[in-house]
């Protein structure tokens, strides 16, 4: 009865010791990442429409011009390629079609007609760049202060809601860690798949572009997020950033870039894609 006792004693305390383990922040974050590559991985499989529109600012914020393109993001080649479909949410002329047919007709050609040599230069560099992105990614549980703020319901589903700040005298191994000294945000983690729901993510500091003289402000502000499909992966749905830049030494640049992605399709690894006029042979199965 007595070690019944003090089992009943001591349960409640292991749940919660292991409820804070879970809700480690940093430990969250860690596992958030591993799982994301899987992601990158199965979304090759899919194509999708994407929407980008840029709303121009005055200097008190209001909006002076819109504009936005949309296009069709299909694979080539093991590759994305995006085709122009809409401009202003309105069908392209026929001009307009024109040249973005034949601009798709050229890369397609181009892809397809890629030797074994340059697929391997190709894909090695693709790697490289895979690898310096994992490596910048894996800096975040380290270059950020964290704390668990809380919880909150996304899309019907409980998260964890975690606060990012800089961590003073940070520094990092990776390619352009310097960038993560330079922004503070709060990530919305779903508990159950450990996947970024939701990222709201602010400039603390200047963050130039080198060559280009391009430099965002303190203030910048980015909202991203993303949402499971076809209950196999989790892809980008919505994105905004609130542009305060400077281009050169005197041209300021205020704007609002809203990017929407949607009708996610998964890609048939058998389908062809032929160029304009020509037609599959139907005697092949």
């Amino acid at each position: 009865m007595k070690s019944c006792l003090i089992c009943l004693l001591f349960v409640p305390a292991a749940l919660v010791f292991a409820q804070n383990a879970a809700a480690d922040p940093s430990a969250i974050l860690r596992r958030s990442l591993d799982r994301d590559r899987l992601n990158n991985v199965r979304a090759k499989d899919y194509t999708y429409t994407q929407r980008a529109e840029k709303r121009d600012l005055d200097s008190k914020g209001k909006v002076k011009n819109t504009e936005s393109d949309t296009f069709d993001v299909i694979m080539i080649g093991e590759r994305p390629y995006s085709r122009k479909i809409a401009h202003n949410d309105k069908p392209l002329s026929d001009r307009e079609a024109a040249k973005a047919q034949q601009e798709f007709d050229k890369e397609l050609k181009k892809r397809q007609d890629e030797n074994p040599d340059q697929r391997r230069k190709r894909l090695a560099e693709e790697e490289k760049r895979r690898q310096e992105s994992r490596a910048f990614l894996a800096e975040i549980p380290d270059a950020f202060q964290l704390t668990l703020a809380g919880t909150d319901w996304v899309d019907g589903h409980p998260a964890w809601i975690i606060d990012a700040q800089p961590r003073p005298g940070f520094k990092g191994k990776a390619k352009r860690w310097e960038l993560l000294t330079k922004f503070k945000g709060r990530i919305w983690v779903d508990q159950a798949e450990y996947q970024w729901v939701r990222v709201e993510a602010e400039t603390i500091a200047p963050v130039s572009f080198g060559w280009v003289l391009a430099r965002l402000d303190p203030g910048a502000k980015l909202t991203f997020r993303q949402a499971r499909i076809n209950a196999e992966v989790w892809l980008p749905v919505y994105a905004v950033t609130h542009l305060d830049a400077r281009l050169g030494l005197i041209k300021k640049l205020r704007a609002d870039v809203e990017v929407t992605w949607k009708d996610y399709r998964k890609f048939q690894t058998d389908s062809r894609l032929l160029p304009a006029g020509e037609s599959p042979d139907q005697s092949k199965p």
